[in-house]
């Protein structure tokens, strides 16, 4: 037996054609005639003869399926339903909650491996990775990524780059920045070392990149991310691909203090999402706009756009990203005046489980059990930028031990990711609370410390994470 039929026992393929015939009334002479005998076809339907290409073509065009149809069980049909049912799951996701989308997909995925489809259970498993990623369940994003990489290692990189990309994502939100770059950076390697100059798969790589690029202070290396992006996204036919790249583009030109020409920006992006019905999306405009407005010292518009961001990303369930917002508008609170309003934010968010390293947790940072929290591996830079500001706050009411407290938790976050800028920054804060303490030695340490990391402008604020 040759062809596509190879894929299949005898006995399948007799089975099949038995099914087929009896839904279709025929008798095996009827579906046996001009070319083929009743006998054939009852030795065929009884899986005793190894049917011929021609043969099976023959019995195709008779029962009125494909030959694809016949000889592997799988329907055109069938195919065109999943992927109609994978685009409805992507619109729930996007307009939606993750958890109703991950339902949609979670269908799609069981029949589709049923069936023996793996390019609609591929896209089925891609959009389980994103509901993960959205709702903050970042072991099982990253296993659902990795499950698409496994699908489709036979297949072109290219084809890969979606489900990478999504592992790149969660490591970052994890914390892994590294990682997260490695990944990012030996795909892009390996795309052009191949010549697979795919524009898709390089923009969706050069996009992912800014972000764990600008966390770990790599400011030139982000900027040159954002350029080859804008050179690629000419050749994307993507709106809301196109859009995630305005948005990381915006972050690098934040960090050169070119607000305006960021807010412009993110309006292109804006504009996308808007007409795409792309909520959470969206809401990472409204989120990063208000990073915009904060570093313009415009704390009244940023408190504007954070809480919309915040609400938007409520409302979708998205857990993570609700609280990564919520800690940069503590920050906002903060600078405005409002600490009280700032510390009552920031507290709840905290996990109960110290940073490691952390001699012991602060006082008070105990989440409720079964509420989404900030951890050392999940969020961990927000994490950070959580007990910074409760030091900042302690160190401002003038409880020095709280402070240093607050400021030693966020260093062992920090020191696990990498994210240079803001180890900076809190060596500079813990070293000048450790001076005002007569501490010289200790604060000339948390300095040294802080000179030892490369920081660089705009990177010691926190910006929103990654779709």
């Amino acid at each position: 037996m040759t062809g596509a039929a190879g894929a299949e026992s005898t006995a399948e393929i007799g089975r099949r054609v038995l099914r087929l015939r009896t839904e279709r009334g025929f008798t095996q002479r009827q579906l046996a005639e001009p070319a083929y005998t009743a006998a054939y076809v009852s030795t065929l339907e009884a899986g005793k003869v190894r049917p011929s290409e021609a043969a099976l073509r023959h019995l195709a065009d008779r029962l009125g399926v494909s030959y694809e149809e016949l000889t592997t069980g799988r329907s055109p049909r069938d195919a065109t339903r999943l992927r109609a049912a994978v685009t409805d799951a992507r619109r729930a996701l996007a307009t939606g909650a993750a958890e109703d989308a991950a339902g949609l997909f979670a269908e799609v995925r069981d029949e589709a491996e049923r069936l023996g489809f793996a390019e609609e259970r591929s896209a089925a498993l891609l959009g389980l990775g994103d509901c993960a990623l959205e709702t903050g369940d970042l072991t099982v994003a990253r296993d659902h990524f990795e499950a698409v990489e496994r699908l489709l290692a036979g297949e072109p990189l290219p084809r890969r780059i979606p489900a990478i990309r999504g592992r790149a994502v969660a490591h970052l939100l994890a914390g892994e920045l590294r990682y997260s770059c490695y990944l990012l950076e030996s795909s892009i390697d390996e795309l052009n070392a191949s010549g697979l100059h795919d524009p898709y798969a390089l923009l969706l790589l050069y996009t992912a990149a800014i972000a764990p690029y600008m966390d770990m202070g790599a400011h030139a290396r982000a900027v040159r991310a954002a350029e080859l992006a804008l050179a690629l996204a000419p050749s994307v036919d993507d709106p809301g691909l196109i859009a995630r790249m305005h948005r990381g583009v915006a972050r690098t030109l934040i960090a050169e203090g070119r607000t305006a020409e960021a807010d412009a920006s993110l309006a292109k992006a804006q504009e996308l999402y808007e007409q795409l019905r792309i909520h959470t999306d969206l809401a990472h405009c409204h989120w990063m706009r208000g990073y915009v407005h904060a570093q313009d010292g415009n704390l009244e518009r940023a408190e504007r756009e954070l809480r919309t961001a915040r609400d938007m990303l409520a409302s979708k369930r998205a857990a993570l990203f609700t609280v990564q917002v919520e800690v940069e508008l503590a920050d906002v609170l903060r600078r405005r005046g409002r600490t009280a309003e700032a510390e009552a934010l920031l507290l709840p968010l905290l996990a109960r489980t110290p940073a490691a390293g952390a001699a012991s947790a602060p006082a008070g940072l105990d989440a409720a059990p079964g509420e989404a929290g900030l951890t050392a591996d999940r969020g961990a830079v927000h994490a950070g930028g959580a007990h910074r500001l409760l030091g900042l706050i302690a160190d401002e009411r003038g409880d020095a031990e709280a402070a240093e407290e607050h400021y030693c938790a966020a260093l062992s976050l920090l020191e696990r990711t990498g994210a240079a800028g803001d180890l900076a920054d809190l060596c500079r804060l813990l070293g000048d609370l450790l001076r005002r303490e007569g501490r010289l030695e200790a604060a000339m340490d948390a300095y040294r410390t802080g000179l030892g990391h490369r920081a660089a402008p705009g990177t010691t604020t926190l910006g929103p994470a990654p779709a």
